[in-house]
């Protein structure tokens, strides 16, 4: 279907003609062939026709889309553009050739809806309503039509290949609800199961102890495991089957008739690989076969408008987005970017030369259609507008049993940004757990997880804190109660990685220390007095049991090297385990028995051989002598100390990092990045006196630049205060100086006056001797020499003039702005 706007009563009874007998063809024709077409048409058939066409009304989709429109009284139009007023004469012509079409498109297609073409804007002028962008956005308000064409104007702006989409959408899709829908992120990224590589067997390897299992109940076993997953997994369709029907959608009497616009992205530009729909609602993205998408009517973006020819029976699962194909899509305008479809070597042998020549010059015409420029402004998104993304800052989606929140950064004063609540029924009325994410906050927190069920809270911190803090897992807030802190082990000194604190017990991770230190174990007993918040220090609990773990150091002797330390305080014992050598299946133990190093009669008790039980794997390779046990037995005694020591300062760490967490939590102190100018007070004044001292500077050294008297100042010593006798030497100086460089410039302009007349009395003399020898061209360029001297003498002596006229009064003009200088005018008054 072709749409020219100046033709021939003629040739649009042609165009009319092929419109009407379109449809019945069973193949599209190219251009040409239907300009080879002869018109049968008497002029009383095309006024009829012409008749019956203009008395077809063409309604509008503006009366289904009046309810989602924004509130023309909330727009002062008074401050919009001219342009947003008034039409073009190209406007106006494009408005012609759009009625001239959907005037066709109704003739030819009555059953179907009347096309979106052109709606009104904001101004009541067509271009009911599609309000411009710029209105969108700042409003932040409108129907689907209008965030569509925001959304396909800004992505039309970064290179895409977008349009808008005028189709049917579901119920679901129109009215933005995701309750059938599971929400984002609360979908599990699958786990990718890696195979356990199986070691190759040892030549020489121990064979494994027979299995002395019996086989039956083995069997049984696996039976009733089997029949437990088989429960479960009918206890699971069961509940699916309970949730789909709980969810099945209702019946809508208007499904497939509701109205609704999104934009189409076609794969090719910008990588992207496959076409998708991007709901401006939501701005979620869906593929093409998504249900909620039940068909399309029309397309169209700055370009043209393109009309869908094809079926949509199976919603938009079926549809071919190749708008260059004319049978598929129907344009408005020539002159379309789409590539048309190339004919078969069958159909192209069917053309004759001759009718190749004729219209050879038929198509090499120009009939693309003077699209007119845009008539909205610019569209613009300051920082500001960025950051706050919806209205007001805030969004709330609600999901099938889960409700997510999301705010713009700093406007909660906690830094709280996201928030998502689970629930386990339909209705959302029992919460199972909360995720509340965090911007910016002081203390480095990034999220918090908080479970209903169980009361347990984790918190996750980004990079940054002062103690290093990475999660904390915990149900109370008061010390000594079941908690989980974990650290970035990088940024210790100690390496300590994960701490376990339960009421009588606290376990330690560690990496990469030099001493090999890989876990530490502590049982505390009950302590003698009540405990109070922060009783650590003055009341430490007792410890009854300090467990050490290490990592094989392999410096030393696999026999020398301790695997497990463990100081048994209260029973006064120190037992030694020692890494396993790689040719024995056991490993060496020691155990040492403290005692008082003072007997009753108070006589120093010598080591003696029962203080130590050892468990030699090869006790005739060495024996350790008595003094190697008591020397140890001593070393240990300090180990042991300096291990109380250090799980007392864990004990104090773990204190201070609750009192940390309270103190932020209560103060919500947020950071500010020095690049934000308008939320960083310092940066800001800092900022703002940096650009004082630069002006200031700037204007010194204009000053000093324009300052007449400054050359002559500084001849002066610095700080010393002016005389009378100074100050007119000083004013006599300057008019001096200002009278030599006047008496310079004439003396200048007189030489070059004269240095030009004696060139110009040259070449006339010269010209005087060769006169007659001369050519043309020698004449010509003797006359263009001669009238550039005498336009260069003429200028010369011009200036020369004027200096002479103003040399006195720029002399009179300075000696009185001498005589008014605020540093010379009291000391000069004294020689007026």
């Amino acid at each position: 279907m072709e749409v020219l706007t100046e033709t021939t009563e003629e040739d649009e009874a042609a165009e009319w003609e092929e419109a009407a007998e379109q449809p019945e063809r069973s193949e599209k024709m190219r251009p040409a062939e239907a300009q080879k077409e002869e018109t049968t048409l008497s002029p009383e058939m095309l006024r009829d026709l012409e008749r019956k066409l203009s008395e077809i009304e063409v309604p509008t989709p503006a009366d289904h889309l009046a309810s989602f429109s924004t509130d023309t009284d909330t727009i002062d139009i008074s401050k919009l553009p001219l342009t947003y007023k008034t039409n073009t004469p190209k406007e106006k012509l494009m408005l012609q050739v759009a009625d001239n079409f959907s005037r066709q498109y109704s003739h030819l297609c009555p059953d179907r809806m009347p096309l979106f073409l052109h709606p009104l804007n904001e101004c009541e002028v067509p271009p009911t309503h599609l309000y411009s962008s710029t209105t969108v956005l700042k409003s932040q308000r409108g129907s689907c039509f209008d965030f569509s064409t925001l959304l396909c104007s800004m992505l039309l702006g970064s290179g895409y290949d977008a349009y808008c989409v005028n189709g049917y959408g579901s119920w679901d899709l129109c009215h933005m609800d995701l309750t059938r829908e599971v929400c984002p992120l609360t979908v599990k990224p699958k786990e990718a199961v890696k195979k356990e590589e199986k070691a190759p067997p040892k030549k020489y390897a121990i064979k494994p102890p027979r299995d002395l299992t019996s086989r039956f109940e083995q069997e049984q076993e696996e039976k009733r495991q089997q029949e437990i997953r088989d429960q479960e997994e009918k206890l699971r369709k069961e509940a699916e089957e309970q949730l789909l029907e709980e969810t099945k959608v209702k019946p809508d009497s208007l499904h497939g008739l509701r109205v609704h616009s999104w934009v189409l992205v076609l794969s090719g530009k910008r990588e992207v690989p496959e076409t998708f729909f991007i709901d401006a609602l939501s701005g979620r993205s869906y593929s093409p076969q998504d249900e909620h998408f039940l068909g399309i009517e029309s397309l169209w973006n700055h370009k043209n408008y393109w009309v869908n020819m094809q079926d949509c029976w199976n919603c938009c699962k079926d549809l071919i987005f190749d708008l260059g194909d004319p049978v598929k899509w129907e344009y408005m305008l020539l002159g379309t970017d789409k590539p048309h479809l190339s004919l078969t070597e069958e159909e192209d042998e069917d053309f004759n030369d001759e009718d190749d020549v004729e219209t050879l010059g038929k198509e090499d015409e120009d009939k693309s259609f003077d699209m007119p420029p845009s008539w909205v402004e610019q569209i613009e998104i300051t920082p500001e507008e960025f950051e706050t993304r919806c209205p007001n800052g805030k969004k709330v989606l609600h999901y099938q049993r889960a409700q997510l929140e999301k705010w713009a950064p700093y406007l909660n004063p906690t830094g709280l940004v996201c928030r998502l609540t689970t629930y386990e029924d339909l209705e959302c009325t029992q919460v199972l757990e909360i995720k509340e994410w965090y911007q910016n906050r002081g203390d480095k927190l990034e999220l918090r997880h908080i479970n209903k069920s169980t009361g347990l809270i984790i918190d996750y911190f980004k990079p940054g804190h002062p103690q290093a803090l990475r999660v904390h897992s915990y149900k109370s807030m008061q010390p000594e109660m079941d908690r989980v802190m974990e650290f970035y082990e990088t940024a210790r000194v100690d390496g300590l990685l994960k701490r376990e604190e339960t009421p009588k017990t606290m376990t330690e991770y560690y990496q990469g220390r030099p001493d090999f230190l890989s876990y530490r174990h502590i049982n505390f007993g009950p302590r003698v007095k009540k405990l109070s918040l922060n009783s650590a220090d003055s009341n430490p609990r007792p410890t009854v049991k300090i467990t050490e773990r290490f990592h094989r150091n392999p410096e030393k002797p696999a026999d020398e090297d301790v695997a497990e330390r463990v100081f048994l305080t209260t029973e006064e014992r120190i037992q030694l385990r020692y890494h396993c050598r790689s040719d024995h299946i056991t490993a060496n133990k020691r155990e040492f028995l403290r005692r008082t190093e003072v007997d009753n009669k108070g006589n120093k008790i010598i080591m003696t051989p029962d203080m130590c039980i050892s468990f030699e794997v090869e006790p005739m390779e060495h024996t350790k002598k008595l003094l190697y046990q008591y020397e140890t037995m001593m070393q240990l005694k300090n180990e042991e100390k300096l291990s109380k020591h250090q799980v007392w300062e864990s004990e104090l760490e773990v204190l201070e990092i609750l009192r940390l967490l309270e103190e932020e939590e209560e103060a919500h102190t947020l950071t500010i990045s020095i690049y934000d100018t308008k939320r960083n007070e310092k940066s800001k004044e800092y900022r703002e006196a940096m650009e004082r001292v630069l002006l200031e500077e700037h204007m010194r050294q204009v000053e000093t630049q324009l300052d007449y008297l400054a050359p002559f100042l500084a001849q002066l010593p610095p700080g010393e205060k002016l005389t009378r006798w100074q100050a007119m030497h000083l004013k006599e100086e300057c008019l001096g100086d200002f009278k030599q460089r006047l008496i310079d410039k004439a003396n200048l302009i007189q030489a070059r006056f004269e240095k030009e007349t004696q060139e110009l009395q040259k070449q006339q003399q010269w010209y005087q001797e060769n006169q007659v020898a001369l050519t043309p061209e020698d004449e010509d360029l003797y006359l263009s020499d001669c009238s550039q001297a005498m336009f260069r003498i003429r200028i010369l002596e011009q200036r020369l003039n004027r200096h002479k006229e103003l040399a006195p009064l720029k002399y009179l003009a300075l000696e009185e702005k001498l005589l008014k200088d605020p540093r010379l005018a009291e000391l000069l008054k004294a020689f007026s």
